[in-house]
């Protein structure tokens, strides 16, 4: 799936949280009073989804939800589970990538329209654990469980335990073994994750975001994709955001709450995704020629926006009733 070459193109994501206002920093703050939340007009564009990647049977899902009356948080699960499912991914669920030590570890969150979160992160043998993130959102007193405590609760829960690495991630591994090699080198690094948004029919806002992670990575290590305002954000007053690419870079700048914070400044969603990249390419300092980093991004309105710091980044997006696959606009055109 292309989307892994657009983390091997680039693998970052991230920006700095200059541009957050005084209105968002204050703990006084009255909803009342706020003069940042976006109206909601009658013509909003709904339903919607945005996903990063060619994802298209993922999104034709969620949008199926959608249309026979389900909500944006029933919409985003489903359709994340379609690419949890797909062996041949690569990067996302059953047959995923392992880790140095030839472990595959998911890492999983999901956001409601209510502000409400979950997440899960590395976790073993279960494979839809976009579903297990919903059930601790749900049905758990916390918002994140960890490794062997998460896999634990997911079995309490029901979900079965199954052996994540197909064969031919196992040969993939193994040849990787061979020279240990580790450098995010564009368009070479195996890595990436599908984050999807979506806006139900009421016009509210859910988010998800599911991935295997990094590429042979350290054990134990973990990216953006389960980490809120990371790979993931969403405020139903004003849209959300989801990343892809290097995690490290994401987390340095909590890239998907910037965007929507600067959404809720009155930037469109291209706007905040370009000034986002902007904040990791601009870092004095910053090689970003040898990372890649994408975003989606949606406001209330149904308006969307995408970008990436180099080429070959696309998303599935279905508005009017249509599936489409865009090529995203991006940053490096030397």
């Amino acid at each position: 799936m292309k989307r892994r070459n657009f983390l091997k193109k680039a693998s970052a994501t991230g920006f700095g949280l200059v541009a957050v206002s005084s209105t968002i920093i204050s703990c006084n703050s009255d909803k009342k009073e706020s003069k940042n939340i976006i109206p909601v007009k009658e013509n909003t564009i709904k339903p919607l989804v945005i996903a990063t990647w060619k994802t298209d049977l993922a999104v034709e899902t969620a949008a199926a939800v959608l249309e026979n009356g389900g909500t944006s948080l029933d919409a985003v699960e489903q359709g994340c589970r379609i690419e949890e499912a797909n062996e041949k991914g690569q990067s996302v669920g059953k047959g995923g990538l392992p880790d140095r030590d030839g472990n595959v570890t998911l890492d999983a969150c999901i956001m409601d329209s209510k502000g409400n979160y979950g997440a899960v992160l590395g976790v073993k043998n279960i494979k839809h654990v976009i579903s297990v993130a919903r059930k601790v959102m749900e049905e758990t007193p916390h918002v994140m469980l960890v490794g062997e405590g998460a896999k634990k609760f997911a079995v309490s829960k029901g979900f079965k335990l199954e052996n994540l690495l197909t064969e031919a991630s196992k040969k993939a591994w193994e040849k990787w073994k061979v020279k240990s090699e580790y450098k995010p080198i564009i368009n070479i690094e195996n890595h990436d994750t599908i984050g999807m948004l979506a806006i139900d029919k009421n016009g509210d806002i859910s988010g998800a975001c599911t991935t295997s992670g990094l590429a042979y990575k350290m054990a134990g290590r973990v990216g953006d994709s389960p980490i809120i305002g990371g790979g993931l954000f969403v405020d139903n007053e004003i849209g959300g955001a989801s990343a892809t690419g290097l995690g490290e870079e994401v987390l340095k700048t909590v890239g998907s709450f910037l965007i929507v914070e600067l959404m809720r400044q009155g930037k469109s969603p291209q706007e905040a995704c370009e000034e986002a990249i902007g904040r990791i390419v601009n870092n004095p300092g910053k090689d970003f020629k040898n990372f890649q980093v994408g975003y989606i991004a949606v406001n209330k309105q149904g308006e969307t926006g995408a970008y990436s710091i180099h080429e070959w980044f696309s998303y599935n997006i279905y508005k009017n009733k249509e599936n489409k696959n865009i090529k995203s606009d991006f940053f490096n055109k030397v």
